[in-house]
């Protein structure tokens, strides 16, 4: 058994990761009210926008927007991966990457090229030693991300699908479900999913100024912007609640192996005292 002073360093040792952990589950728990308010602000935003998408792809039938054009032969698809700039948060960044690894190996196996385009340091790191195309990268976007820092990214991934360099995009993320739950998350970005609008049985007519196309390509542009801006809040979110649960979980369990440690070095005091008694006896009974 250890000594009273290396169990009294190991007890201290671990009082201070008590405190660091705590504090950032305190910062966490701060944080996280504020990105929340961020993510559900625009949900309805993008659903909007997906809502004047379908009216405007089915009020112009005739019209056959890019981002609507389903490639018959697929060779390369993309992924923009949504992941956080800094640990410390559970299985986040992990069950993301082995989902997103499992989903292009899938498309390998059918002879289908892959190229990403990552946000947030881990996703970089990560990916960086596998066997694929990084196109581009965007880190630092902080507690506010702005849709000005994103467009650059964006813009790599859009326009390789409308100059068919790449004939399906998905973007990956953590969906925000609760503080406990986390959900990872592919969705196909291009070409657009059909609109399940139910509220669309009837045909809007417009007024188009200049003209349908340069309409319908702008806010098709807007959307996709809009959704990925979304997967970013959606992800920041989940950071903070990852993050928090799991330094709750590490200041828990530091407590108890404190406890743990404390029960050891009260033992191994009265281990000793007994042993210094039973001395003290024996030298007296020896006299």
């Amino acid at each position: 058994m250890a000594g009273g002073k290396e169990i009294t360093s190991k007890i201290r040792s671990i009082g201070n990761t008590r405190k660091v952990t705590a504090a950032l589950e305190t910062v966490s728990a701060s944080k996280i009210k504020k990105s929340q308010a961020l993510m559900r602000a625009t949900r309805p935003y993008v659903r909007m926008m997906r809502r004047i998408s379908g009216h405007l792809a089915k009020a112009n039938p005739e019209i056959r927007h890019p981002f609507t054009v389903e490639y018959d032969k697929v060779e390369k698809v993309g992924y923009i991966i949504v992941s956080t700039d800094r640990g410390l948060c559970g299985g986040l960044n992990n069950n993301l990457f082995r989902m997103t690894l499992k989903d292009m190996s899938e498309w390998k196996a059918r002879d289908v090229d892959v190229a990403l385009v990552t946000l947030g340091k881990k996703a970089s790191a990560f990916f960086k030693n596998i066997d694929v195309e990084i196109m581009g990268h965007v880190s630092g976007l902080g507690e506010s991300p702005k849709i000005e820092d994103l467009i650059g990214a964006i813009r790599i991934m859009v326009e390789a699908y409308r100059d068919n360099g790449i004939q399906r995009l998905f973007i990956v993320t953590n969906l925000f479900i609760n503080t406990m739950t986390q959900e990872p998350t592919i969705v196909q970005m291009l070409p657009l999913p059909p609109s399940d609008d139910t509220e669309m049985g009837e045909i809007w007519d417009y007024i188009y100024e200049p003209d349908a196309q340069t309409l319908l390509d702008e806010v098709a542009i807007r959307y996709i912007e809009a959704l990925i801006y979304q997967a970013v809040l959606e992800n920041l979110a989940s950071e903070h609640a990852a993050r928090m649960l799991a330094m709750k979980n590490a200041t828990d369990n530091a407590g108890d192996l404190i406890d743990e440690l404390k029960l050891a070095y009260n033992k191994t005091r009265q281990a000793a005292i007994t042993q210094e008694i039973s001395e003290i006896v024996g030298g007296a009974a020896a006299v």
